[in-house]
């Protein structure tokens, strides 16, 4: 998705997807920069299951309570909210499962080739996670992915910063993921939403404070032997989710609601729509054949 008619703006490559950053006040562009920074620093060191060093990396699994950082500990509250919101289709147990899909390092890595077959495990399933307040549970076997939410909570975060610290309206968007905070220009954030170029494309503007995420399954791909693989695994089958649409976009409150709610949508197939209708969220469901659904009030499409 891209924004459009930006006061000020920067754009840089962050997590294998590129991170832009608009402001309504182009002089506090630098200051909110460097407030972007240091909140996605702090998520990445909780929760980078990429970094060895991170602290998602080092959780241990032995089944005993362990303390983890106030930080982690939302991060993890906010997943397991998702997969009961979800009844499970965001889950956050699915990282060892995508470590057996080959998915076990940064995408870029992953795409230069790896394993040809893997011994895929069954998911266990976010009840077996045990969270009380700053203590954690895992039991064995179990490695948590937060890949689903923490992304989309640290545009969140990063917004409610930058006008925190400058006063300034804020959107911020990670990859497919857009939150807002503070004031918004005078016809709210125009925001172009296309997953890829061939794709139909819309326009919409987002109030002050509102937020939209994109879900596919045609980004972080990669081969593993004959099989296309990619990131978002069905928790029921514990195999990447069958190719039902092509892209979901939501919008909501928050960017965290409206990615729960998009990759809910496709982990779901088929019976996403109907469940996706049932939120009340305004949505943009594009089928494989270019077919657009609208539900929730999203506005028709333009040419």
């Amino acid at each position: 998705m891209a924004v459009l008619e930006a006061v000020a703006a920067e754009e840089w490559r962050l997590w294998s997807t590129t991170a832009r950053l608009v402001v309504t006040d182009p002089h506090h562009l630098g200051t909110a920069r460097a407030i972007c920074d240091d909140v996605l620093a702090e998520i990445d060191r909780a929760a980078n299951r990429f970094d060895p060093d991170s602290e998602i990396s080092r959780l241990a699994d032995d089944g005993l309570p362990q303390r983890i950082s106030p930080l982690l500990a939302d991060l993890v509250a906010e997943a397991t909210t998702a997969a009961a919101l979800t009844e499970g289709a965001v889950d956050p147990t699915v990282g060892g499962t995508l470590a057996d899909l080959g998915y076990d390092k940064d995408i870029a890595l992953v795409q230069q080739g790896g394993r040809l077959t893997a011994r895929i495990r069954r998911v266990r399933g976010w009840q077996a996670i045990g969270l009380d307040d700053s203590t954690l549970t895992l039991p064995p076997g179990v490695r948590l992915d937060l890949g689903a939410t923490a992304k989309a909570t640290a545009a969140d975060r990063c917004a409610r910063a930058v006008v925190a610290g400058t006063g300034a309206g804020a959107l911020v968007s990670l990859g497919g993921d857009i939150a807002t905070a503070g004031p918004a220009p005078t016809h709210g954030w125009q925001v172009d939403v296309q997953d890829v170029p061939l794709d139909p494309s819309a326009r919409i503007a987002l109030p002050a404070g509102w937020a939209a995420a994109t879900s596919s399954t045609r980004h972080r791909t990669w081969r593993q032997g004959s099989l296309r693989r990619h990131h978002l695994v069905d928790p029921a089958t514990s195999r990447p989710v069958a190719d039902t649409w092509a892209a979901v976009c939501v919008v909501a409150r928050t960017c965290l609601a409206a990615n729960t709610a998009s990759t809910a949508a496709l982990v779901k197939g088929r019976a996403g729509l109907d469940w996706l209708d049932r939120t009340g969220l305004p949505a943009r469901v594009l089928g494989l054949d270019g077919t657009v659904h609208r539900l929730g009030g999203w506005p028709e499409e333009v040419r």
